[in-house]
């Protein structure tokens, strides 16, 4: 049986993660990969339900340190009854945001990166990701995206000011330069299917067959 492999997308507001994601997962299925795409919060039927208590509401309804420890008890669900199961089948899982949004928004609110990563090593026993993709886009271009796809209504976390999205997007690019063999920097620019190729090209090497999703 093949290995599991695990691959999160992470990045700020609109910046193609959903898009990239379900790209990647029918390029894996036509390789002849069996693949579970999940997403965080939720993923499992705990993690929904604490997804709604976190994105829906006033930016202010929860403190930075119990957003936190409700993003560590969805993700405990998840890992326990839906990740950690599909890779031990050899299954490709590919999560749309992981540990690292943890640690990019509510570390951008001022959390300890240690605590949030000591909950995760209780939580979801330090399961990490075999690749991180870290889609980035220059500028507005991710809000304005974001406001695009929402019509206007954005969750808890979109709706914040300018000033918290790039705290956020500085947490992303400083975790992606200290952990450089996890994480791969993707530029989100350009046509869905553009930045697919550049998403193919990062995650190949984990394959069985590296060139089997060759662009």
């Amino acid at each position: 049986m093949q290995p599991g492999v695990f691959i999160s997308l992470e990045g700020g507001e609109g910046v193609g993660k959903s898009t990239q994601a379900r790209l990647l997962v029918a390029a894996i299925e036509a390789a002849g990969r069996r693949v579970l795409l999940t997403r965080e919060p939720g993923g499992s039927a705990g993690g929904e339900a604490i997804r709604a208590l976190l994105m829906q509401g006033d930016v202010g309804r929860w403190s930075a340190r119990a957003e936190t420890l409700l993003f560590a008890a969805a993700r405990a669900d998840h890992v326990e009854r839906v990740i950690r199961p599909a890779l031990a089948t050899g299954t490709v899982v590919i999560c749309d945001r992981f540990i690292d949004s943890t640690r990019a928004y509510q570390g951008a609110q001022g959390m300890d990166d240690a605590a949030i990563l000591a909950l995760h090593a209780f939580g979801s026993e330090g399961l990490m990701p075999d690749r991180t993709l870290l889609l980035h886009l220059a500028g507005h271009t991710g809000m304005a995206r974001a406001k695009a796809r929402d019509g206007g209504i954005a969750d808890r976390f979109g709706a914040r000011d300018t000033d918290f999205h790039r705290a956020v997007a500085a947490q992303f690019e400083r975790m992606a330069a200290a952990d450089p063999d996890r994480f791969r920097s993707i530029e989100a620019s350009g046509t869905p299917e553009a930045v697919h190729q550049r998403v193919l090209s990062a995650i190949t090497d984990l394959l069985d067959r590296p060139g089997e999703l060759a662009p």
